[in-house]
């Protein structure tokens, strides 16, 4: 869902380095990581180039090798768009920090069943809030609130249609 925003909204990846502007063409996204004392944000490079699959491989490595400390530099350094997940500790919503020279930031909150209108029928379905924090120097507010909710749709179209359209997610391992 994020990919998809930033593609429609490139200007949450561009960056803020004093009184220059640098526009980016890569979405080098950072996943913040909680470490024992303090979080650290490595780097997925390309994310846009990745499916479903290659990018959960990825975040999977990189968090397992931050919390064993096993990072190279470079693999922390030139992110464009950060995600952070509050929600890994029961927050329903965060305000994430952006990660400058980053100019976004993108919060997702716990995930809870909740009572939900769909079809003009009231059913359980799991939701959470995603929260985009930018830097108004550059991301408008209007702006920001249309790319945020780009983030949402995707997944609300998935969920009506009861699956991951369209994602190829690999068969179970065995053992």
């Amino acid at each position: 869902a994020a990919i998809g925003g930033t593609r429609e909204f490139p200007i949450v990846i561009a960056s803020v380095d004093g009184d220059s502007i640098g526009n980016k063409k890569d979405l080098n996204l950072g996943i913040a990581v909680a470490l024992e004392h303090g979080l650290i944000v490595p780097v997925i490079r390309n994310a846009d180039e990745k499916n479903l699959v290659g990018l959960s491989r990825a975040i999977e490595d990189l968090a397992t090798r931050a919390r064993t400390k096993k990072l190279n530099p470079d693999e922390v350094q030139g992110g464009t768009f950060t995600i952070t997940n509050p929600g890994i500790f029961g927050a329903l919503y965060g305000l994430p920090l952006i990660n400058q020279p980053q100019v976004a930031i993108m919060g997702v909150g716990a995930i809870e069943k909740r009572a939900v209108v769909v079809d003009d029928a009231i059913g359980i379905r799991p939701m959470c809030h995603i929260s985009l924090r930018s830097d108004r120097r550059l991301v408008e507010g209007a702006d920001a609130g249309r790319c945020s909710t780009s983030f949402t749709e995707p997944t609300q179209l998935a969920a009506r249609a009861g699956a991951w359209a369209g994602v190829a997610l690999p068969a179970p391992r065995a053992g």
